[in-house]
């Protein structure tokens, strides 16, 4: 059987550490790379010596290839996804993605009607951490969770400017980081219906208040669900945090809590931990190589010939979260 044949759009650093951890399953093979910058495509055909260097997506899509993974601004998310899928391509695209719910609708739409997979580089989710707080969540150990405390503060902040620009990024910190707080407590949680959203943006320490010519950089919000739960989230960029990250996911449930936090201040160093009134268990702890696991999981079921998957439908209902926040 002749393995899936994908094509890379945006070779940076995420692009081809993503790329890196595809290929390291042996389930596809690289057929075309794209990107502006010749240095990050030499960086990547070493990677992957047999691949095409293609001017763009469509040329790329000329190929006739199975699939496209999307590393490109947030800007550029949803419209290649949509011509990627009505090209016959299967789609794995970092988040967002797109800058409204209405972008990631029409997404998620096209890869329904074209009956392809569509996969979203939601990393956090396949840490060990939250895989191991899922299942004590999805067994009824913690009983029903009630509330969640979501935090990611990245004390440096993007460094590329289109991420400050937002008719590029579609919003700040919220958009960047808040997007994977809102996923990993709706997964956990099954989804269930969101009954009412608020939230306050700041830019530069003062309320962004309605301005459209600058993105957030510190924002809270409150998001009710139906089960009566209430999540809790705060992140930032360029907060004086007194150390790189802040990251925490802590679930507060009628037969205990758990857990997610970076160790040390670490971007990848995580421990999990399962609270029954002031004893703690570990459930997991570093190291663990999760960064590509997202990506990697796509390709399998790519290879082994799945099409859409409703549970796409989840990506809406965080964009329609995130659209709360923004208050759009």
């Amino acid at each position: 059987m002749n393995k899936p044949r994908l094509g890379f759009l945006g070779v940076g650093w995420i692009g081809r550490h993503r790329m890196a951890a595809i290929l390291e399953t042996g389930a596809v093979e690289a057929a075309a790379i794209a990107d502006p910058s010749p240095e990050m495509v030499a960086e990547a055909g070493k990677l992957a010596p047999g691949a095409r260097i293609v001017s763009g997506l469509d040329e790329m899509l000329s190929l006739g290839l199975d699939g496209v993974v999307i590393a490109t601004p947030s800007a550029l998310h949803a419209a290649q996804t949509i011509q990627a899928l009505r090209a016959g391509a299967a789609v794995f695209c970092q988040k967002p993605l797109g800058r409204t719910a209405e972008e990631v609708r029409a997404a998620v739409d096209a890869a329904r009607a074209a009956d392809r997979l569509l996969g979203v580089d939601l990393s956090y989710r396949f840490t060990e951490g939250m895989r191991r707080i899922r299942d004590l969540a999805a067994s009824g150990e913690l009983g029903r969770i009630y509330a969640a405390d979501l935090v990611f503060h990245n004390a440096y902040g993007p460094d590329k400017p289109w991420f400050r620009d937002p008719k590029l990024s579609g919003g700040g910190c919220v958009m960047d980081l808040g997007v994977h707080l809102v996923d990993l407590a709706l997964w956990l949680l099954d989804f269930p219906k969101v009954t009412s959203v608020s939230g306050a943006l700041f830019a530069g320490g003062e309320p962004l208040a309605g301005r459209t010519d600058r993105v957030e950089d510190y924002a809270v919000a409150t998001i009710g669900l139906e089960t009566g739960a209430v999540l809790r989230l705060a992140c930032s960029w360029n907060l004086s945090a007194g150390q790189d990250a802040v990251i925490a996911a802590e679930f507060h449930g009628t037969g205990g809590g758990a857990a997610l936090r970076n160790v040390n201040g670490s971007f990848y160093d995580f421990t999990a931990e399962r609270f029954r009134g002031t004893a703690r268990d570990t459930l997991a702890g570093p190291p663990d190589e999760w960064g590509g696991r997202a990506a990697a999981d796509w390709a399998g079921r790519l290879a082994a010939g799945e099409g859409f998957d409703p549970a796409a439908e989840g990506l809406v209902t965080v964009a329609e979260v995130l659209d709360g926040i923004y208050g759009r």
